[in-house]
């Protein structure tokens, strides 16, 4: 009998997992490099957990639309003519061409191949020259729907018709950042951009602020104090760690005329993980997300956007500094880009080996519990 049995990255996960926080490990490499991990994800998380699509707000009038893909699955994301946000199939229901592409406003779905043309709410409305098809039945052809909800703002979608709604799941995340009014801020910018490294090197690039003084020297380092840094027990469907900010960025400050915060609250900046790939940093003045989707093993596809709260946009100084947090947001995805990037080369060594985490990388360790809990061993 083979005693030198191979033991996949499902089963290395897991026993990473196995031991209590205090002898943690980083997650085995595997798990970021390895295509059979990343199938795993793709039907165990991907397709059956919530994603982040973006911010309601940007879909302000009908037909404004976005496209995305979960899990290898063309997804249109719009608002119909009742005003309502809805997802569905962006695949069209007679040669399977996609049909609409990346973000704009339209006022029906009309196939690039042949003109196939549906309405906002997915319902097919004509198709060229079909009357001699006998098994032609327009009433039977509607985009199949996605289900959708709205999360603090955020629209999140699934392909799972029995995933609990973001309400319930995060229902503690919502009590604990309730003084902010989060459903209030908006977007006023989004980019997206693809980098050399795992989904999850960055998502936990995110979840820890360990990493700060060193990758982010140049910029926001100098303001960490690890002292002052909180790393709680996050919930099944998310974790968080919270940060005390200077004066040196007043938009991440209470604005004056804002008496609903009151002490720490004033200038706390919430870190908010939800799980499986929304990265939330909010602050009193703006917030700034990613929301993060694989493109193999080494590489990932991010939706990044930031916005402002309701009485920082009225502010006439709002637009100067908004400019001066995107500026220095610039710079750090730039660090962060090249300190994920190297974590992912050296993923691929064969000398590499996950060391102990630090007592402020708790996050790290309660996502690799998620991916443990969704991912059957």
């Amino acid at each position: 009998m083979n005693k030198h049995v191979k033991v996949g990255p499902v089963e290395e996960l897991h026993a990473n997992v196995a031991v209590p926080f205090e002898r943690a490990h980083a997650m085995p490499k595997s798990v970021y490099t390895s295509d059979e991990f990343l199938k795993a994800e793709e039907a165990h998380i991907f397709a059956k957990d919530w994603l982040c699509a973006g911010r309601a707000e940007t879909l302000a009038e009908p037909g404004d639309y976005l496209t995305m893909t979960i899990a290898g699955e063309p997804v249109v994301v719009l608002r119909d003519r009742d005003g309502q946000i809805r997802a569905m199939s962006n695949v069209c229901r007679h040669r399977m061409s996609t049909l609409l592409q990346g973000r704009g406003r339209v006022r029906s779905i009309v196939c690039p191949y042949h003109a196939w043309t549906y309405n906002l709410d997915g319902s097919l409305r004509g198709a060229p020259a079909m009357t001699l098809n006998e098994g032609f039945c327009k009433d039977t052809l509607g985009l199949p729907q996605v289900r959708t909800a709205i999360w603090q703002g955020w629209v999140m979608v699934t392909l799972n018709p029995g995933a609990p709604e973001p309400a319930e799941t995060l229902a503690e995340v919502t009590g604990l950042i309730a003084p902010f009014d989060m459903t209030g801020y908006r977007e006023t910018y989004r980019e997206t951009f693809n980098w050399a490294t795992n989904w999850k090197v960055l998502a936990e690039n995110f979840m820890e602020s360990y990493h700060l003084p060193v990758c982010h020297a140049g910029t926001i380092g100098g303001a960490t104090k690890f002292e002052e840094m909180v790393c709680p027990t996050g919930g099944d469907a998310y974790n968080y760690h919270h940060i005390l900010k200077d004066d040196s960025v007043p938009l991440a400050l209470a604005h004056p005329s804002n008496t609903t915060l009151q002490g720490d609250d004033r200038r706390k900046t919430w870190l908010l993980a939800i799980y499986p790939s929304l990265m939330i940093t909010l602050t009193p003045g703006y917030f700034w997300y990613l929301s993060l989707t694989p493109d193999g093993p080494g590489r990932v596809n991010v939706l990044f956007g930031m916005g402002m709260s309701q009485d920082w946009l009225s502010d006439p100084a709002a637009e100067g500094h908004l400019a001066k947090v995107k500026g220095l947001l610039d710079h750090v995805n730039a660090e962060d880009k090249g300190c994920t990037e190297k974590v992912y080369r050296g993923l691929l060594s064969d000398m590499a080996e996950p060391g102990p985490l630090s007592h402020l990388e708790r996050p790290n360790y309660e996502f690799a519990q998620y991916l443990a809990r969704r991912i059957p061993a």
